[in-house]
């Protein structure tokens, strides 16, 4: 971050008056100063550490999602050990900056010297030389951030990150957790930094308490003091740097991780325990990419949601928007507009209906956000002409009755539970074979909506109890489905693109539960998808180990189902594996959530998709597909 002292020559030692505190040895812009040779030498457990940098990097492309075509700036880069990795590993366009001459002249030696292809600048993280919209993503490392005397100077750096971001672009910062510096500051330290070379430190903090000082000393033990240098990091909870992104325009601040130091023997210092916090720039486009036209589609915050906690769009909603905006403004050759309004949705489609290339449909809220009119939004577009991912009309109408869709399974030869459906006033019906357990659930309905731990029946008293939940606590008029309840594993198989002609398909998954209490069923409740903090909170998506021959039949049933439903672009199979080794069909998703916590998402994670790859080859799929049709019309 600094700029070394031109010579890089020892500073002279200090002394220190007896009840001198270090904010008075302290040079305002120390900074500027210390980061040259014997920064190298008292830190090389860590600027040196090509191990830990590769650790490092790992978190760094996996928590951002970085693809190597992404335009990356390593802001207060030191030596370029991070940009550099990131070259070595393909990244095109990674570009570190730092205001140390002497570092960043090693950087560029190194990059060089290694064929890698990053570059380096020398410059102020406050006033940065780059336009704005300049980077996909911004990295600041290596407890790189309030160095400055004023509060206000770190604002600035914040603010600059933010003007080169291109809108939702993202931001890695690791930092000092300020509140373990101050429950565990060790006031004196010293250590090797190599067999002639002692480091000796001390620390306190400063005055208002929001600074910690550090004096180092640096002796060689023929030639004596070779440096003694004053330095201090103004200390951030997350809380506090939550605070002061979101006050200049960052969102979705996310506590990715607290990180101890690796290094055991050595004085980790401010580094003993950091905070990985990513954030999003949450800003408009200055200017339009160039593109197709694509608008996208959602529910309408403004209107209550019957299927949401609480009915309405909360904290986690607008996380997910944010989410998606950010891997969407981050696809090459379309333009994306947002739509949500569904007061005006009808009038803006037909306005923009001969620009329109296509509509991403991600409205699974249904229109008006109304689940039974989740088919209204594919007549809509229809009606106007204009082409769209995902299921039509009928795909979706027909894949909302469960019961409907287990018949058609059945038609078709592929096992289902066995099931009973109780109409409106039906308590129960016998139905040959249906015994206890039974898991009792709406016939109609998305999301895990309306199923709880209570949902699962025993006995003709619980059917009775989870018949009335669903009437009165609920509020469901529609008839319930009753089925046998088949102990073993949750899979989920999901599709992207259009069997026969072209189609991916992701890793089978299955619910982790070993974190759920043992006395409760093993199923996905309506807990598991909207409560975190509930018993069901902690289930996780994690691939299935399957033998081959089951992994066929879901294959084989699956494609099958995509196909005889009328599913498009993509779609997610729900079954339960039983003990008899047969895996047994639940219901269908047409147009699966989207989210980028969603089932679909960490599927297509565990092959190594970003959430951006998933949502352009959706895309791609449906441009595929209308091209097909488009050849077969004029054939």
């Amino acid at each position: 971050m600094g700029q070394p002292h031109p010579s890089a020559a020892p500073r002279p030692f200090r002394g220190r008056c007896a009840g001198a505190s270090l904010e008075q040895l302290l040079d305002h812009d120390w900074w500027a100063m210390i980061f040259n040779g014997f920064y190298l030498k008292t830190d090389a457990d860590i600027a040196l550490n090509q191990e830990l940098t590769k650790r490092e990097v790992d978190l760094i492309v996996k928590m951002l999602e970085l693809e190597p075509s992404e335009r990356i700036l390593d802001l207060c880069c030191g030596n370029g050990r991070h940009s550099i990795e990131l070259a070595r590993r393909g990244f095109r366009n990674v570009e570190g900056l730092d205001l140390s001459e002497y570092l960043i002249r090693l950087a560029q030696r190194t990059a060089q010297g290694q064929g890698l292809r990053a570059f380096f600048r020398i410059g102020d993280a406050r006033r940065t030389p780059y336009p704005n919209d300049a980077f996909d993503a911004v990295l600041l490392l290596g407890n790189s951030f309030g160095y400055f005397t004023s509060r206000s100077d770190d604002i600035k750096v914040l603010r600059e990150i933010h003007r080169v971001l291109r809108p939702y672009g993202r931001l890695l910062m690791d930092v000092a957790d300020g509140d373990s510096v101050r429950r565990t500051l060790e006031r004196r330290s010293w250590e090797w930094a190599d067999d002639r070379t002692i480091v000796v430190r001390e620390r306190e903090l400063s005055s208002d308490g929001e600074r910690l000082l550090t004096r180092e000393i640096v002796i060689d033990v023929e030639k004596g003091v070779q440096a003694d240098n004053v330095y201090a990091v103004r200390l951030y909870s997350f809380t506090e740097l939550k605070k002061i992104l979101e006050s200049v325009g960052f969102v979705n601040v996310t506590l990715q991780m607290l990180m101890s130091s690796e290094n055991g023997e050595g004085d980790p210092g401010l580094m003993a325990t950091r905070m990985l916090v990513s954030a999003i720039a949450s800003k408009e486009q200055e200017k339009l990419e160039q593109g197709r036209d694509v608008f996208v589609l959602l529910g309408d915050p403004r209107l209550p949601n019957p299927v949401k906690p609480g009915m309405v769009f909360d904290e986690d909603d607008l996380y997910a928007v944010n989410e998606l905006k950010s891997a969407l403004y981050g696809i090459k050759g379309y333009r994306f507009k947002i739509i949500d309004n569904h007061a005006e949705l009808i009038r803006i489609l037909e306005e923009n209906s001969k620009r329109i290339h296509l509509v991403l449909n991600l409205c699974d809220d249904g229109y008006q956000n109304d689940p039974y009119k989740e088919p209204h939004i594919s007549a809509i577009l229809e009606m106007l002409g204009i082409p769209y991912t995902g299921a039509d009309l009928r795909c979706l109408t027909l894949c909302y009755d469960k019961a409907l869709v287990k018949i058609i399974a059945l038609s078709m030869g592929i096992p289902t539970p066995k099931f009973v459906l109780l109409e409106p006033g039906e308590v129960w019906r016998e139905i040959d074979g249906l015994k206890p357990p039974l898991i009792v659930k709406p016939n109609f309905g998305d999301n895990s909506w309306g199923i709880t731990e209570k949902s699962v029946v025993r006995s003709p008293a619980e059917l009775a109890g989870a018949v009335e939940r669903l009437r009165v606590e609920w509020k469901y008029s529609g008839p319930i489905l009753v089925e046998e309840y088949i102990e073993g594993k949750d899979l989920t198989v999901s599709i992207i693109g259009n069997p026969p002609h072209d189609y991916i398909m992701p890793p089978i998954l299955t619910e982790d539960y070993s974190r759920v209490p043992t006395e409760l069923p093993r199923i996905c409740t309506y807990q598991a998808k909207w409560i975190p903090e509930s018993s069901y909170g902690a289930v996780k998506s994690i691939p299935a180990a399957l033998p081959q021959n089951v992994k066929s039949m879901l294959t084989k049933w699956s494609v099958q189902l995509f196909r005889r439903l009328g599913c498009r672009d993509y779609a997610r199979f729900d079954w339960r594996l039983g003990s008899d080794g047969v895996p047994r069909f639940l219901e269908a998703n047409p147009n699966p959530g989207w989210v980028w916590d969603g089932h679909l998402r960490k599927a297509c994670s565990y092959m190594g998709w970003s959430y951006k790859r998933m949502i352009l080859e959706i895309i791609r799929s449906t441009e595929r597909r209308i091209m097909r049709q488009q050849n077969e019309a004029l054939a």
